[in-house]
């Protein structure tokens, strides 16, 4: 209970912040021509050179993906934050693919897929992302996910065993949220998110090069000297692209979070947990409450690392991911 209230204490936190950046951007949002100047330096993002780009077509638009190797299939899903998308897993993408086959696709909202004006609800992630792994990878895989998506993939998994073979989440969100009925997200934040030249101020007070800097050194990572300059422009591009603060103003307003208590007592395949030992949100301490609700799941903890130790040490992360994969049973042809 005590952790419970924590979490909660955490969350009103965060949408304190948030209001606070939205009512920033009401006294800020003023000079339109910022918005437009910000708009103009964010160039595109040059064309990434791994992988074999692929998308698949959805009622919402393209959902970009990146197939690499040949095997059994692995899908690595990417974390949510400023200019974030599925290249957060390229390094371990490229050393799976050996004996793999990789799918790397980015959510509906971020990266390379479509940004529609709507859409952007949890529900609406797990949709597409099933619909990922019945019409792109065609075959039971095991699901990696970082962050908020690792609820999508347990609640996939809970919902349609026969497409996932086995879970690994890292840092992973969505045990402690409140119960799904509550889980409607601050629609005033969102809708002052949304808005005209206040809601784009906010956010690019919330995606501009300092923040995002603070954001890696301060929230994300354990070693600061590897927020570079090339990984924070990347992300400061990417956080610009046309339609992308769409999917980030759902997620600062909470309409992309999902509560999985009431279906992890339905999962019965095998679940490995990955967490940085300086992990801030979740903290490390979280893995002791997974691991009550998951106690087959086997636990790694990378010391050195912070929320996102695939990025920041994907050496040690790949290799534990192999091990498990290795410990997988044998799949009927």
């Amino acid at each position: 209970m005590a952790r419970a209230r924590t979490e909660e204490e955490r969350r009103r936190k965060r949408l304190r912040w948030a209001r606070g950046l939205a009512l920033a951007g009401t006294v800020v949002g003023v000079p339109l021509l910022l918005n437009t100047l910000v708009a103009r330096s964010a160039r595109r993002l040059p064309a990434s050179r791994w992988g074999r780009p692929e998308s698949l077509d959805t009622p919402l638009g393209a959902l970009a993906y990146r197939r690499l190797g040949d095997g059994s299939p692995v899908v690595l899903v990417h974390a949510f934050g400023p200019g974030y998308e599925g290249g957060q897993w390229r390094a371990v993408a490229e050393a799976l693919a050996g004996a793999h086959t990789v799918f790397v696709p980015d959510l509906l909202g971020w990266g390379a897929s479509a940004k529609p004006a709507s859409g952007q609800r949890a529900a609406t992630q797990v949709a597409l992302l099933e619909r990922f792994l019945r019409e792109a990878v065609g075959e039971p895989a095991v699901l990696v996910a970082a962050g908020l998506p690792a609820a999508y993939a347990i609640e996939l998994a809970a919902n349609a065993p026969e497409l996932v073979r086995a879970l690994a989440l890292v840092a992973p969100l969505g045990l402690l949220e409140p119960p799904r009925e509550e889980l409607g997200g601050d629609q005033v934040l969102h809708a002052l998110l949304r808005f005209p030249v206040f809601g784009t101020s906010a956010l690019n007070v919330y995606a501009s090069r300092s923040a995002i800097e603070h954001h890696f050194a301060h929230d994300v990572f354990a070693n600061a000297h590897l927020v570079t300059p090339e990984l924070i422009d990347e992300h400061y591009r990417a956080s610009h692209l046309p339609g992308a603060q769409r999917a980030l103003a759902a997620y600062l307003s909470g309409r992309l979070h999902l509560s999985i208590t009431a279906v992890i007592p339905r999962l019965a395949l095998p679940v490995w947990l990955g967490w940085g030992r300086e992990s801030v949100a979740p903290p490390v301490e979280d893995a002791d409450l997974w691991l009550h609700a998951l106690p087959a799941a086997e636990l790694e903890v990378f010391d050195g690392a912070g929320s996102l130790p695939h990025l920041e040490s994907p050496a040690a992360v790949t290799e534990a991911l192999e091990d498990f994969l290795a410990s997988l049973p044998e799949t009927d042809d």
